[in-house]
């Protein structure tokens, strides 16, 4: 399993995972429907409130709720598709704006966050 990170899209702040002594923000994710799922502990690997990030945007997108789906569709600049907003506010209304990846994996500082 892979670590994945993204920037919030609220505050444009990398999501730090726990593993990275950085974490420990409250993350909200958001789809298109209104349902939310809150992460408090964010563990590096795509899950928050125990959905799939990647599983989640491939529903969004009306493919089989596979997360490999959803990582092909994320990293395919080719294909449209429908992203989760993930936020620290937890009145943010989705849009459609898929969070930019986080180079540092939520690990560690990318150079533009330093």
């Amino acid at each position: 399993m892979g670590v994945f990170s993204w920037h919030t899209n609220d505050t444009d702040e990398p999501i730090m995972n726990m593993f990275s002594g950085r974490g420990g923000q409250t993350i909200y994710m958001k789809d298109n429907k209104g349902n939310v799922w809150k992460e408090t502990n964010y563990e590096g690997y795509g899950e928050f409130g125990g959905k799939d990030f990647y599983e989640l945007l491939a529903e969004m997108s009306g493919q089989e709720s596979c997360r490999g789906e959803g990582i092909d569709l994320f990293f395919d600049n080719d294909k449209p598709f429908f992203a989760p907003n993930l936020v620290t506010d937890p009145n943010w209304k989705w849009r459609d704006v898929k969070p930019r990846a986080h180079e540092g994996q939520g690990q560690w500082w990318d150079d533009e966050d330093e």
